[in-house]
């Protein structure tokens, strides 16, 4: 199933936001699968990362 995430991130000028569309079995995995997509892009712990809204693309 495909995943819309919509949310947040942190950086030095200020909060960026974000969508992404990943491919995971429930929306327990793809908040999960974001976390790590964002984290290692752009240098950014899981507690600066903001999850606003999750729905089936």
């Amino acid at each position: 199933m495909r995943f819309e995430v919509r949310g947040s991130f942190k950086t030095q000028e200020g909060w960026q936001r974000f969508t992404k569309v990943v491919e995971a079995n429930n929306e327990k995995y793809a908040v999960e699968k974001v976390y790590s997509l964002v984290g290692s892009n752009h240098k950014v712990k899981r507690n600066l990362i903001k999850i606003e809204e999750v729905k089936q693309a």
